[in-house]
């Protein structure tokens, strides 16, 4: 049975969202507007003070965009090539590479952005690929008060600043996960579009198959196999080929060799590389970790705990399953945490949640003012959050969906 929308709307018994609650994330997002607007107006985001481009992440996508003008869009996969048109573009020389990884439909985006003067690409890019994460954050707490957390979670101003995209990763995975109930074909397309980010893709097609959603599979499936046929029409099969080319060249640099810092990736593999472990201990810590996630995730979606939690625990599992997971990428944490906050909100928060979910913003500013690779830590408090309220989720009892999909 499919699931009516009114699954997804407010109960008419809201609790009331505690006042303190509301002034701590008013101040958050203030802050995050304030250092945004410091960044831009002290020169440290976009140009500096000589006026020459500040090397970071958003000059790989404007110059691959470029290439793709150029006509020659799998040249933006040669880390050579691609650092030529980027050096040219800052006006300054940089130690190392911002190299283009991501598959060919992505130079979709990349090839609109770079029509535009790079500071307009740049901030425009941040503040629209915004606008979908706010009203996911919406949608997902059922209540004003989303915007207010979406404004609030502190990974945000990160992302801004260098221009990356994890907005628009939350905000698929959030559209995909609040769709699923009510609009699956919808959601598969959310899904879909999220092979961008293909290492997001390991959990969604198991919990697909395990809680029976087969539109949503097949309608993810469609929209993927869409965007990559029109991707090797407009681009070429060259632009594949070099993508699969430049793959293992770009997994040796940062899952080997940690030409990134250890420190600004947030998996248990990088926890591991970064206090001194091997690559194979690495590697062994986090397949268990993987493998674990997606038994319990599995067992979650085929049981009668509720689809608010299931569907917090798919997003939060989604980062505990990637060694490649940058800060930025933490930009997705905000979806469990707006699952979490809607269900506080409906039932009333325990005791414990507000200020666990306190921690958790401790831990990523303290990873903003320190360096220290917390996310992790930050994603198992999460995680943790979400367990507990799943309760006995470890038991096998399907149902149909309709009662599954209940908030």
């Amino acid at each position: 049975m499919a699931a009516s929308h009114s699954t997804f709307r407010p109960a008419p018994e809201q609790t009331a969202i505690p006042a303190w609650l509301v002034r701590v994330c008013l101040v958050l997002a203030v802050a995050n507007v304030t250092l945004c607007l410091s960044a831009y107006f002290s020169h440290w985001w976009v140009y500096n003070a000589d006026g020459l481009g500040i090397p970071t992440d958003f000059i790989n996508v404007w110059a691959a965009g470029r290439l793709v003008l150029d006509g020659v869009p799998a040249q933006a996969y040669d880390w050579d090539v691609q650092k030529q048109v980027e050096v040219a573009k800052l006006g300054q020389d940089f130690v190392g590479y911002f190299a283009w990884h991501y598959p060919p439909p992505f130079l979709f985006v990349a090839s609109l952005l770079a029509q535009l003067p790079y500071q307009l690409a740049f901030i425009g890019w941040a503040v629209v690929s915004f606008l979908p994460f706010v009203v996911a954050m919406r949608a997902i707490v059922g209540r004003d008060f989303g915007y207010l957390l979406a404004l609030a979670i502190p990974m945000a101003f990160i992302n801004a600043l260098v221009g990356q995209n994890g907005f628009l990763t939350a905000a698929l995975i959030g559209g995909t996960l609040y769709l699923i109930p009510v609009r699956p074909v919808l959601a598969g397309i959310c899904l879909g579009l999220l092979t961008y980010k293909p290492q997001y893709g390991l959990l969604f097609p198991i919990m697909l198959i395990a809680a029976g959603h087969w539109r949503v599979f097949i309608s993810a499936g469609v929209t993927a196999v869409v965007l990559a046929t029109a991707s090797w029409l407009a681009f070429g099969i060259e632009s594949w080929l070099a993508f699969f080319h430049w793959m293992p060249k770009f997994s040796q640099a940062f899952l080997t060799d940690g030409k990134a810092p250890w420190w600004k990736l947030q998996s248990i593999f990088s926890m591991v590389r970064y206090f001194g472990g091997t690559e194979p201990l690495g590697w062994a810590f986090q397949w268990v970790l993987t493998a674990s996630v997606a038994v319990v995730l599995a067992l979650v979606w085929r049981s009668r705990v509720p689809y608010t939690l299931k569907a917090a625990a798919l997003a939060a599992g989604t980062l505990l399953t990637t060694p490649y997971l940058f800060m930025y990428d933490m930009m997705v944490l905000a979806i469990p945490i707006a699952f979490m906050v809607r269900v506080g909100l409906k039932t009333g928060f325990r005791t414990y949640e507000l200020p666990a979910l306190g921690a958790v913003v401790a831990l990523i500013g303290c990873y903003m003012f320190t360096g220290i690779p917390t996310g992790f830590g930050a994603t198992l408090v999460v995680s943790t959050l979400v367990l507990r309220r799943a309760g006995s989720w470890w038991r096998h009892e399907p149902v149909p969906k309709l009662v599954a999909a209940g908030a």
